[in-house]
């Protein structure tokens, strides 16, 4: 029984031999670009599934070149393109076969990732406990309505035209009144002090006869 396996498991594996010797050797070639912008697409990994699992690269250029049977199916991979496969044709009027292989870019949705400035939950939570909370509407309107706003805005904004005009008439007040004051201090008759001398000298004046 084990003899008649074993020739039964021979006949197959020359049988196998015998089909895959049959296939015509081809030089297979081409070029990989991409299919959109029509540029070369560098280092693609080209897999021969039939010739259990043979691995090639494309170069730099996206040229490629190495020997293969007809019929063997080829499947080109690259990071960021979609897989695309190939069958080299049977019963090729010539040894060399050549190609150019379209790949398509392949967009891939990544999901939405959060970065926290926290190493831990600890330093979340020690870091959520001293946050300072903003003010809200009221509370900044009254802090820019207090005194201290105000003075700050006083010493540090320029004033406006009315601000101007109002300053302007009151120093223009204050000078006339006090030209005014000097005028009446500086003549003899328009100033009280001096009349009030001028009694006094008279009242000093009638004492001294009556002595």
């Amino acid at each position: 029984m084990r003899n008649w396996l074993f020739l039964i498991f021979l006949f197959c594996s020359l049988s196998g031999f015998s089909q895959v010797g049959d296939k015509k050797l081809v030089q297979f070639s081409g070029i990989i670009i991409n299919r959109d912008s029509n540029t070369v697409v560098p280092y693609v990994t080209i897999t021969n599934l039939t010739g259990r699992d043979q691995f090639f690269s494309a170069n730099y250029k996206g040229y490629f070149s190495f020997v293969a049977n007809e019929g063997d199916t080829l499947v080109f991979t690259a990071v960021g393109y979609k897989r695309e496969g190939v069958v080299i044709p049977i019963n090729l009027s010539d040894d060399k076969y050549t190609i150019l292989m379209k790949m398509q870019q392949e967009v891939i949705n990544l999901p939405m990732v959060q970065v926290y400035p926290w190493a831990s939950t600890d330093e979340f939570k020690k870091e959520f406990m001293t946050l300072k909370f903003a003010d809200d509407d009221l509370e900044i309107a009254k802090k820019n309505v207090s005194r201290e706003s105000l003075s700050a805005m006083m010493a540090s904004l320029p004033r406006d035209g009315a601000e101007m005009q109002s300053f302007n008439f009151q120093n223009n007040h204050n000078r006339l009144v006090n030209r005014n004051i000097n005028q009446r201090l500086a003549n003899p008759l328009l100033n009280p002090f001096a009349w009030g001398a001028l009694i006094q000298q008279i009242m000093q004046g009638d004492r001294s006869r009556e002595q």
